[in-house]
């Protein structure tokens, strides 16, 4: 009603993993589209993305500045194609909401005004944004429960304005799953659901304690259909040389570069013992990856780069690995959109951003 009307409007869709809202976002799009109209479907991740039809992400969409703070506004102007696409637009998606900052969103809402000359909230058109809040939310560097709570949507003065509605069925319990499997599948729903409740475990030193089936074990999950999400990054590195061993064949080496690159800190006047080659392969930073890469033939790997959302290549993307060779890897896709095409992926200069 509210994109026949054309009245504008902000809706926000809760509902856990299995409910159904990425068949949803693909239906009303299918549905708006068949009729002439535009919808804009986005989402805040490139792996999420490629399961919405003609699905971009929030960024590229949006043109949404990678360092946002309360004033950023997105790159666009009137006048450009983009603002005269956004203009003839009757719906925008957006998934996965829960895990982007709200600076983001405030920031869409300033630049819709602008761009289409309207006071109403993201200028007067209707938004659908949708996730589970029990699930992924913004990460704030160094920042406390607090922090991270007042940059969730749900702080912004836009959640005041959203109209809230849930999902609260799984449909996977009951469409396409043999029968045999259904009583196994709703009991690993309620886990999952009951995790994100924080109703399982009990109190253990302000600690909550998770007893994990067995089932999902480290021995059992180098089943290529399963995966494991880690709290920390040494907890991945420890996991991944655990089930690293359990596959045949000979492991392949792939190391960055351990030489400075020359800034106006770092000259010929500086002593370069200090910057070591131990010394530099052993740094940890986030937003880079470990020194040493270790595969295999076979071995079951994440893409953690948006390399190329046409082809499937985005953060988050599973891939098996078929041939390792000098300065190239082969693998085919095992997940998303692009399930079987083998890709080719190459070394890329990656350097740490500025943000604190």
């Amino acid at each position: 009603m509210a994109v026949q009307q054309n009245k504008g409007g902000v809706f926000f869709v809760y509902g856990y993993g299995g409910t159904g809202k990425t068949y949803l976002w693909n239906t009303l799009s299918t549905v708006i589209r068949s009729k002439g109209e535009i919808v804009l479907t986005v989402a805040s991740s490139g792996i999420a993305s490629l399961l919405l039809t003609g699905g971009r992400t929030r960024h590229s969409r949006f043109h949404i500045p990678i360092n946002l703070n309360e004033d950023s506004t997105c790159y666009m102007d009137p006048g450009t194609d983009e603002a005269q696409l956004l203009e003839k637009t009757k719906l925008i998606i957006w998934d996965e909401d829960p895990m982007h900052h709200k600076h983001g969103f405030q920031a869409l809402d300033r630049s819709l005004k602008d761009v289409l000359s309207s006071n109403l909230l993201f200028g007067g058109k209707v938004v659908v944004f949708g996730g589970d809040f029990r699930q992924i939310l913004p990460v704030v560097q160094k920042g406390s429960r607090q922090d991270i709570i007042n940059a969730s949507l749900c702080s912004s003065y836009i959640w005041s304005e959203c109209n809230v509605l849930r999902l609260t069925k799984n449909p996977r319990l009951t469409m396409g799953t043999p029968s045999y499997d259904v009583e196994e599948t709703r009991l690993f729903a309620k886990l999952i659901l009951d995790i994100g409740e924080g109703n399982i475990g009990g109190p253990n030193d302000g600690v909550a304690t998770i007893d994990i089936p067995d089932d999902l074990l480290i021995k059992d999950l180098v089943d290529p259909d399963r995966a494991i999400l880690a709290p920390t990054n040494e907890i991945v590195d420890e996991i991944n040389d655990s089930l690293l061993k359990f596959f045949p064949g000979d492991e392949v080496e792939y190391i960055t570069s351990d030489t400075i690159c020359g800034s106006e800190y770092i000259n010929d006047t500086v002593d370069t013992a200090l910057y070591s080659p131990e010394l530099l392969n052993g740094l940890r930073i986030s937003e880079l990856p470990n020194h040493k890469l270790v595969l295999k033939v076979d071995v079951r790997v994440m893409l953690l780069r948006n390399l190329n959302q046409k082809e499937g290549l985005c953060n988050g993307t599973r891939l098996k690995i078929i041939s390792l060779g000098t300065h190239v890897v082969e693998a085919k896709i095992i997940s998303g959109t692009n399930i079987s095409h083998r890709v080719l992926i190459h070394r890329s200069p990656l350097t740490p951003s500025d943000k604190k």
